[in-house]
């Protein structure tokens, strides 16, 4: 960082000192977002429309395919895959192919997610360690307006919470067709002046592959508390493991041979691991409160990936990527609470700091048996972060908030091509603003501006010539030989990435019972990270521009019953003159969902849910577009008696032949002459029935 940079922010965080002490007795405080089982509405509270809060209830009964799908309680966020249940999963939201992770930033009890510079992509997001019974809350946040929430945030964020403690222990197991079965089991036993929360889970799936996935995953938690998520600490240890066989996204035209089910490579999939050490901290007194956490995670992932089948007639196509990390990091933040020339004043100041030292490689394979090497890199990344913020109720109907983050990163990069080697520093300041206005008869209205970023592949930065022996491995390499280009100069890519957001909001609940908001956003970003088909990831490419409309809605007519209907459309375009066109491929422009849950009013409980992915376009000149799909999912439940609860989860209960997901690119198949390009697809699963008995004690 700049040494203008470090006065910069050091000043900022000068000013955003209280001016003058404050005492209990003079505290006029802004409300401080409290998470509980009810708190829906954020008036008086938020300073954007378009955060919220999900809370235990909304997903007690919410069906689920996959862990991750526990994500889609944001508004818009669509959750799929591409591959095996035991990789990341691909996400949509606000016009973005987020590919697996990449513009939305994911943490759990304060570790982040996203993996920066990862073997298969960019912020590359695993959750499926995620144990859905035990989310407490999910707290996201769209947009570039916030200052605690750096790398990968452009789209948006969201913090995931579990449980302190639960009402009882219980264990269930759940049963379903193609091999499906899950055994979990979990407790929070009162262990000194604090509480255990204990968790196993294992689980197996075959799914509807004609190749078996033979998804085996073991997880365990284990977290002590004393105090509360405001007031006091927690220690967690959590650790994961996973293997599986992949049906990857198969060719359209494979399919009458293969069948919809089938598979181009049964040898693909992979194997990983996740275990973690972390603690939180939390304090108050009369003039404001700290907030601290910590935390080292152990990585590992070995992916076996096949997505163009033959190009290379003798061996195949499919490639290893590994990816060996470890992670230390943490976070502090302390808030002033105060009054400065009689008007109410919060400010926060807060530090960041995480570094990934990974081990990454990618090789050439058949049926996972290693013939090639394409890389090998050691890389250690570092990010530092000082942000603040200053909250100010101006008038009794107007605050505004003030934020500046700044983000410094160190890549250093030893490959086993030399001419790939080398340290890249990179530093970005983001201003931040948010001004609130109301409420007038239960109704807000809001204004966001901001800066954000996102940070590019560490290799990237520092990548000079092709290691790659692999024919169209890059732009202008076309030579059909293997190796060919091996060697041509590359253009390293920039490290961190500007992105800059603008939001006009309005949040209601002038209706009983009805929480409602409406945004209209804008994003534009220096240079875009799209999907690359014929290796499965990502590379920098051209800057853009999107902007769209979203609509949600949260009503509770009675205690036992929750209805929640979200509506987003969203537009993304090139900026730049390009004559491929100016769509961006896989972004999304169309989400619609609406979601049931009845609670436990007497016997009965359940939920459904709609959800509509709207088409995309698949090509730069839109000229060809993915089909949209219509998914629903039911769960209904009845308590045999107090300990004893049964419930039936219907997935795609209309069983339609709709794709998880859809791609343009050219493969090969065994006995085709060159390569052809053509939709390639995975499809979501049929209709699938899982049985649960949960037994409490």
């Amino acid at each position: 960082m700049s040494k203008n940079k470090i006065r910069l922010v050091f000043l900022f965080a000068l000013q955003l000192l209280p001016l003058q002490p404050v005492y209990a007795a003079d505290i006029l405080t802004l409300d401080e977002v409290v998470v509980s089982a009810t708190a829906n509405d954020l008036l008086g509270i938020a300073s954007t429309s378009s955060e919220g809060i999900a809370t235990a209830k909304q997903l007690e009964n919410r069906p689920l395919l996959r862990p991750a799908e526990v994500m889609e309680v944001v508004p818009g966020l669509i959750v799929s895959q591409h591959s095996g249940d035991g990789k990341a999963n691909q996400y949509y939201l606000r016009g973005f192919n987020l590919d697996h992770g990449t513009d939305f930033s994911t943490s759990l009890l304060g570790m982040p997610v996203n993996m920066p510079s990862h073997a298969h992509g960019q912020g590359y997001t695993d959750l499926n360690f995620l144990i859905p019974e035990l989310v407490d809350n999910i707290q996201y946040r769209k947009g570039t307006y916030y200052a605690g929430d750096g790398d990968f945030s452009a789209a948006g964020s969201a913090r995931i919470d579990y449980m302190r403690k639960l009402d009882a222990p219980f264990a269930q197991i759940t049963l379903g067709n193609n091999n499906n079965t899950r055994l979990l089991a979990a407790a929070s036993p009162v262990y000194g002046d604090g509480s255990l929360l204990l968790a196993g889970e294992s689980y197996r799936n075959d799914g509807p592959w004609l190749v078996p996935e033979d998804l085996h995953k073991n997880n365990l938690v284990t977290r002590y508390t004393q105090g509360s998520s405001a007031d006091g600490w927690s220690v967690a240890l959590l650790g994961y493991e996973a293997k599986w066989t992949a049906t990857d996204q198969i060719a359209q035209r494979a399919i009458d041979t293969i069948g919809r089910y089938g598979s181009l490579d049964p040898s693909s999939g992979g194997n990983t691991h996740r275990n973690s050490l972390s603690g939180e901290f939390a304090g108050s007194n009369s003039n404001g409160y700290s907030r601290i956490n910590a935390y080292y995670i152990d990585y590992a992932l070995d992916l076996w990936s096949n997505f163009t089948y033959a190009t290379d007639p003798v061996h195949g196509d499919q490639f290893l990527q590994t990816d060996k990390r470890s992670i230390i990091g943490g976070s502090a933040a302390h808030t002033w609470v105060g009054n400065f020339n009689e008007k109410s004043l919060e400010t926060t100041v807060g530090a960041d700091l995480r570094n990934d030292d990974i081990r990454n490689g990618l090789y050439l394979t058949q049926n996972r048996n290693i013939w090639g090497k394409v890389r090998e890199d050691s890389i250690k990344q570092t990010s530092i972060a000082l942000w603040g913020e200053s909250k100010v109720q101006w008038l009794e109907k107007f605050r505004s908030t003030l934020g500046l983050r700044a983000d410094s990163y160190q890549f250093d990069v030893q490959s086993d091509t030399p001419a790939n080697s080398g340290i890249k520093h990179d530093a970005i300041v983001s201003p931040k603003l948010a001004l609130v206005l109301g409420p007038w008869q239960q109704t807000e209205y809001y204004f966001n501006a901001g800066y954000g970023f996102h940070s590019n592949d560490a290799r990237g930065t520092v990548t000079t010539v092709n290691p790659d022996p692999r024919p169209g491995t890059r732009p202008g390499c076309t030579d059909p030989n293997i190796g060919a280009c091996t060697g041509d100069a590359l253009s390293p890519v920039q490290p961190l990435v500007r992105a800059a957001g603008q939001e006009l909001g309005l949040r209601t609940s002038w209706l009983p019972g009805l929480q409602s908001t409406l945004t209209l956003w804008q994003l534009n970003i220096d240079s875009e990270l799209i999907f690359t088909g014929d290796a499965g990831t990502t590379s920098p490419s051209r800057p853009s521009h999107r902007q769209g409309l979203e609509w949600t809605n949260l009503w509770q007519p009675a205690d036992w019953l929750i209805v929640d209907a979200d509506l987003s459309l969203s537009s993304s375009r090139y900026t730049d003159d390009n004559p491929a066109g100016s769509y961006i491929p896989g972004s999304i422009e169309q989400v619609a969902s609406i979601a049931v849950t009845m609670q436990d009013s007497s016997s009965w409980s359940g939920g459904m849910r709609l959800r509509y992915f709207g088409p995309r376009p698949l090509l730069e000149d839109n000229s060809v577009r993915s089909d949209s799909s219509t998914l629903v999912n039911m769960q209904l439940g009845y308590r045999i008696n107090k300990q004893l609860r049964a419930s039936i989860d219907l997935l795609n209960l209309l069983d339609t032949r709709v794709s998880d997901i859809d791609y343009y690119y050219a493969s090969q198949l065994a006995g085709e002459a060159a390569p052809v390009n053509d939709i390639h697809t995975h499809p979501a699963e049929p209709r699938t029935l899982r049985l649960t008995l949960r037994m409490s004690f």
